[in-house]
């Protein structure tokens, strides 16, 4: 089963968050059986910040762009997967989008006073 599961994987070649729906501050890419290819792209929207996360912790962070996703261009997580030189296997990293659009006319607040 092993080449079984090898073969049904699929590999990342594009990461982005292109829903732009109102209110939706924040969205997880969805990485559910799938590894993400060295030498992927990364594309940030002109209104959003991306970061990788390794084992819940925050390992690296990218502005608006496009960029190759390689040794270079993920230092932190580069580190924290004791990448020695380059990868050349896919891996799996946790991906979240953030809108840094201005949320104008949004309520914030509690259901009680804060006392």
């Amino acid at each position: 089963m092993g080449i079984l599961d090898f073969i049904s994987k699929q590999f990342i070649d594009v990461i982005q968050w292109t829903a732009d729906e109102p209110g939706v501050l924040a969205s997880r890419f969805p990485m559910s059986g799938m590894e993400i290819q060295n030498g992927a792209q990364l594309v940030v929207r002109e209104t959003q910040k991306a970061a990788f996360f390794n084992e819940g912790k925050i390992a690296d962070i990218f502005g608006p762009g496009t960029y190759t996703l390689n040794t270079q261009t993920l230092p932190v997580l580069t580190y924290l997967k004791n990448w020695d030189k380059f990868f050349e296997s896919p891996f799996k990293s946790d991906v979240y989008f953030f809108d840094t659009k201005d949320q104008i006319d949004r309520k914030w607040g509690t259901t009680q006073p804060l006392t």
